[in-house]
């Protein structure tokens, strides 16, 4: 994606929801629904390894698997998940990530500790970041309801 270095960020084509869920209740199934009855134009992606289909649509194990494109990526998944996934976004070229999963700095220096290794993952890929422990991203001109 070319332009400004927030455009993944704020301007995304398509949108991987790591940890969608259709278990009712789940954040994984709330930011899916949102997304899916938000109006979105571009991609909507989902991974779980515990699913092949959500609310439709096809759903890959892990970032490794996605065969198209992403700019951004949302993340639903335990804390402990994801400076992992933030590494694997930054490897398969995912510039952007919203970490909606909470659980860190606010949980103290365990969680803080998490934290600065989520930012060093973020940090040592190039992915740009919103979160950790944030309500998602909306951006209702674009029909992307990522919350």
């Amino acid at each position: 994606m070319g332009g400004h270095y927030l455009s993944a960020l704020f301007e995304p084509r398509s949108v991987a929801l790591i940890g969608a869920s259709e278990r009712p209740g789940k954040v994984g199934t709330l930011v899916l629904e949102n997304l899916l009855g938000g109006g979105f134009a571009g991609t909507v992606l989902a991974v779980n390894p515990k699913y092949s289909r959500v609310h439709g649509i096809a759903c890959v194990p892990s970032v490794s698997k996605i065969a198209a494109p992403v700019d951004l990526a949302v993340i639903v998944t335990p804390p402990a998940t994801v400076p992992g996934l933030i590494e694997e976004c930054g490897v398969a070229g995912i510039r952007a990530a919203v970490v909606i999963t909470a659980g860190f700095g606010e949980l103290g220096a365990e969680g803080k500790a998490l934290e600065r290794a989520v930012l060093e993952k973020a940090r040592l890929h190039g992915v740009r970041m919103l979160g950790p422990n944030c309500l998602g991203i909306m951006r209702p001109s674009l029909g992307l309801n990522a919350t």
